[in-house]
């Protein structure tokens, strides 16, 4: 239960404070663990916790950042959110059994392709900025609104961070394993006591 906490607390911390200072600092922008958390989530927590904490995470960060910045805290474009980062769970869920670093590094790409084309079309159809015209959908893919770092910068940030913290996640339960009886495709101790 504790390291299932800590991970929680840890990364609604890095989302409030990479939210906080991302103006300042644009690599920040979309540069998480929690899609890593998701996707590789299911190899070690129950599927219920696998399941809640990613979406929990999001849930807190964005109530704290969303109350920061002004922000609504329901639109369609956050729905879209928890919906992008629930199939990334899902997926990680159906790659339990899976200990092949290139199909989760494949999934984390291919998980971060789908979140930006899932939420930024939600914003496409949502935003009033944007015409709903092939081009306008380019727009939303790419430039965004005028007034706020292109799209295809969050992407690329996304890309980057969900590469680098899947691999990250799966190298460090690789270490556990060599260095204890630790399975990946079992929750630990820990992991079944915070169901």
């Amino acid at each position: 239960m504790i390291p299932t906490f800590t991970l929680f607390i840890g990364v609604v911390l890095y989302r409030i404070l990479a939210g906080y200072y991302g103006a300042e600092n644009s690599w920040l922008l979309n540069f998480s663990p929690l899609a890593a958390l998701a996707l590789c989530g299911p190899l070690v927590f129950p599927r219920r916790v696998a399941l809640i904490l990613p979406l929990a995470v999001l849930l807190a960060s964005d109530l704290v950042l969303n109350a920061h910045f002004g922000a609504s805290l329901i639109t369609g474009e956050m729905l879209a959110r928890y919906v992008a980062l629930a199939l990334v769970t899902l997926v990680g869920l159906r790659l339990r059994e899976c200990r092949k670093l290139g199909v989760f590094l494949s999934a984390s790409v291919a998980g971060s392709t789908g979140f930006y084309l899932i939420t930024n079309t939600v914003s496409w159809v949502a935003a009033p900025e944007y015409a709903k015209t092939v081009a306008g959908w380019v727009q939303a893919l790419t430039l965004g609104v005028p007034g706020y770092p292109p799209t295809w910068m969050f992407f690329r940030n996304s890309l980057v961070s969900d590469v680098g913290f899947t691999l990250a996640f799966i190298g460090c339960l690789a270490l556990a394993r060599a260095g204890s009886s630790f399975s990946p495709n079992r929750p630990t101790q820990d992991a079944k006591l915070a169901v």
